[in-house]
């Protein structure tokens, strides 16, 4: 086996599912992580399909996943007085398992904590391929060398930036943006008693504001222009929730009173990552950070099978990464293929009021059941080797 130092940029869900298949193909993995530690909670995320049950399964996490899965969530979406207009399902867009996104991260991390080195309140500074490796420098930690450099860093990918390039050559804004605030739902309540539950959402042209998600206790949904903002800057942030949301009714003047003292608020865009190509020398990217498409119900699930991919694809080829990334880049490319086309802010805060009512109608003809179909179908629409037997079979 050659090229056995391997280092993983991102403790969420791509890097720790990537470090448990390389280790097990006998790699040595580090994990760096600018968090000082996991991030609990957090919004809730699904897999769906045999596609992605076979990958859990082989990595012998399904039933961790089921014991602290969620339920579903309906969103129920009102007009001022709090009436139903219209109803989207939890089956929907809560996949077949869904989980919160903390709670997959310490799964994925208990089964690779004592095999490999994880470097939390961390990150990389600057990366140089050389004939033999990589060279990384950290903001923290003494620089070090490795066969292997994976980014596994999310939509803003520092990994993806030191090798490939400014986010703004590989990001495209999608016209919306979206925030999260407090507590989902079901972080609150013990596992194993978790029933389906219930948000209720309201909807003016082009903005969307939610109580109750199984994302967070307040989900803001609206469209714009790029903006630009201080992404480490919450207060500010915040500001632009509040100006955004200014005079509308419904709930939303007390979810706005209540903004200030919610934890965890977020505020991106909805973005889509468009890049030619995600691998590069020694250098590849896994999940969100090369195939990213935000909200669009396709990232957990690209993360979870790239990373399969990956790690099966090198151990096959023993470590040669020059035969292994060109297969995992095709493979992977032609099963997100149907993740680029989605957006989710259109369809969920429509720019104008025909949209709204347009929308509301979708929701309930049979054309939702054909897309929640399509969507089931193009998750299951590639064909896993399975590399644990190829591995232990040579």
């Amino acid at each position: 086996m050659r090229n056995t130092t391997v280092l993983i940029s991102g403790a969420s869900i791509a890097g720790p599912a990537l470090a448990y298949w390389l280790e097990r193909y006998g790699f040595q993995v580090t994990v760096v992580e600018k968090a000082p530690a996991l991030r609990a909670g957090g919004q809730a995320v699904d897999f769906t399909g045999r596609t992605h049950m076979a990958v859990l399964e082989r990595m012998g996490i399904l039933d961790d996943i089921k014991r602290r899965q969620t339920g579903k969530t309906d969103m129920v979406i009102v007009d001022e007085a709090g009436n139903q207009k219209a109803l989207i399902s939890g089956d929907f867009t809560g996949g077949d398992i869904e989980i919160l996104r903390g709670d997959l991260a310490e799964v994925m991390y208990q089964h690779t904590a004592d095999s490999c080195e994880y470097m939390f309140g961390d990150t990389i500074t600057a990366l140089e391929e050389t004939k033999t490796g990589v060279r990384v420098e950290f903001q923290h930690a003494p620089a070090r060398t490795f066969d292997l450099v994976f980014g596994a860093d999310g939509i803003h990918s520092r990994v993806r930036k030191l090798t490939f390039g400014p986010e703004r050559n590989f990001v495209k804004h999608q016209g919306h943006y979206y925030a999260l605030a407090g507590l989902s739902n079901w972080e609150t309540e013990p596992h194993g008693n978790r029933e389906r539950a219930t948000s209720h959402a309201f909807n003016v042209p082009g903005r969307l504001a939610s109580l109750g998600s199984s994302k967070a206790a307040h989900l803001y949904i609206f469209a714009s222009p790029q903006l630009d903002y201080d992404r480490d800057d919450f207060d500010a942030q915040r500001r632009i929730i509040a100006d955004k949301y200014a005079g509308l009714g419904w709930e939303v003047p007390r979810m706005l009173g209540e903004l200030p003292q919610l934890n965890g608020f977020y505020l991106d865009s909805i973005s889509k990552v468009s890049m030619k190509s995600f691998v590069k020398g020694r250098i590849a990217l896994v999940g969100d950070a090369g195939q990213g498409n935000t909200l669009a119900g396709f990232g957990t699930g690209l993360a979870v099978v790239g990373a399969y991919v990956l790690a099966g694809e090198l151990a096959a080829a023993e470590g040669d990464y020059t035969i292994a990334f060109p297969r995992y880049e095709e493979m992977m490319k032609r099963y997100g293929k149907l993740a680029d086309g989605a957006n989710a802010g259109p369809f969920l805060a429509p720019k104008t009021g025909y949209g709204l009512r347009l929308r509301n109608w979708f929701l309930h003809s049979r054309f939702m059941d054909m897309m929640v179909k399509s969507a089931e179908k193009s998750k299951n629409d590639i064909e896993l080797k399975n590399y644990p037997e190829i591995i232990a079979a040579r």
